[in-house]
């Protein structure tokens, strides 16, 4: 059985391929930490440890090899990831309403508030309030307005929130 896989359809591929402008120059980061900095400290690495002699046995050898393969398996998804990723750095034009890039503000039942943007998923961090547009909350959230209540299956059953305010930083 051989390891060839057919491309992905565009459209089948999994998540969404928006991201902030914040969130490409991230990604670009790492990918350019990866291919210029940490890939040939490896590299060297692997060499003095194959200097050494036997390599069937030389731990250091085997965990550097180790290593690169999964250095470049982080650097081919990150190019494929970024080649096809849209850079949405404009509000939309109904700026009343939840679409990617808002920061919402939602009150649940009992009066307690909590703030979210919706980003896409390679940017998603929950310490940060950024929730992923393909997530349950994001889904239900994308269209509503200011006032509306949106209802997100969770665990314990449905929750039930009113968007309190929508808002979206502006380009500097």
């Amino acid at each position: 059985m051989s390891r060839y896989r057919p491309p992905q359809h565009p459209s089948r591929q999994k998540g969404s391929k928006f991201i902030t402008p914040v969130g490409a120059q991230r990604l670009k980061d790492e990918l350019d930490h990866l291919w210029r900095v940490l890939r040939p400290q490896v590299t060297q690495a692997v060499q003095e440890a194959a200097a050494q002699g036997d390599r069937s046995e030389n731990a250091e050898y085997i965990y550097g090899k180790r290593q690169l393969r999964e250095i470049d398996r982080r650097v081919r998804f990150l190019r494929q990831r970024l080649d096809g990723m849209v850079i949405v750095n404009q509000p939309p034009s109904d700026s009343s309403r939840v679409f990617f890039g808002a920061w919402v503000t939602l009150e649940d039942d009992n009066g307690a508030e909590s703030e979210y943007r919706i980003v896409g998923p390679d940017e998603f961090d929950a310490t940060k309030g950024f929730i992923s547009m393909d997530s349950p909350l994001g889904r239900a959230l994308f269209r509503k307005g200011l006032d509306d209540e949106v209802k997100v299956e969770v665990p314990g059953g449905t929750k039930t929130y009113v968007i309190t305010d929508v808002r979206y930083e502006t380009a500097s």
